[in-house]
């Protein structure tokens, strides 16, 4: 996957801060997630937190239905393919290696920033089921001594889940923190979640 695959592009696009953003909230086993996003790609998708992340008990599956708060004939293409893409993920994580990443369209993900080539980094090399340390991951975007600038462009990642942050785990093999701290146990849970395979 290239950068160009990920990120919109073109000369007559408008830029991030001039879009007619929209914003959807859905019903996720992580809670209420809401999504924003214009007719050029995805913006920002935030985790509120409002319900402890569901429960996985014994040999009952999880319930990974994603629903949609307002109409989805007003959410526009990008926005309805960020819903599929998380609706796959929440059901079946394992599957979504398959599937296309919505278009980005947040001015963090344009440009050749540090921030911007480690989250491109992350997303195109670490797949579902897989963790990276914060050093390994400096080493593959092109810097191995900018350990902390890596944990920086994870806190400032606007589009968690799609791009996977929560796969970024510390040297010592423990998960770290995510969301400032206080997203820990998400972080866990969706690791968790990414290693139950398929059964056959």
């Amino acid at each position: 996957m290239s950068h160009h695959d990920i990120v919109s592009r073109g000369n007559d696009m408008k830029s991030p801060s001039q879009c007619r953003q929209r914003t959807i909230s859905l019903q996720s086993p992580l809670g209420k997630i809401q999504v924003s996003g214009c007719e050029n790609g995805v913006h920002t998708i935030q985790i509120l937190m409002d319900v402890p992340p569901a429960e996985r008990s014994g040999d009952t599956s999880l319930s990974c239905v994603v629903t949609v708060s307002n109409g989805q004939e007003e959410m526009g293409p990008e926005l309805q393919h960020c819903v599929e893409w998380l609706r796959a993920y929440f059901s079946e994580p394992w599957t979504v290696g398959r599937l296309p990443l919505p278009v980005f369209h947040h001015p963090t993900l344009h440009g050749d920033s540090f921030t911007s080539r480690v989250l491109q980094t992350l997303v195109r090399d670490v797949k579902v089921g897989e963790t990276v340390s914060y050093k390994r991951l400096a080493e593959m975007a092109g810097n191995p001594r900018a350990v902390r600038a890596v944990g920086g462009a994870m806190r400032r990642n606007p589009v968690p889940l799609l791009i996977p942050c929560h796969r970024v785990i510390s040297s010592s093999g423990q998960s770290g923190i995510y969301m400032g701290g206080k997203g820990n146990h998400l972080k866990q849970w969706l690791l968790t979640h990414e290693k139950v395979k398929e059964e056959d």
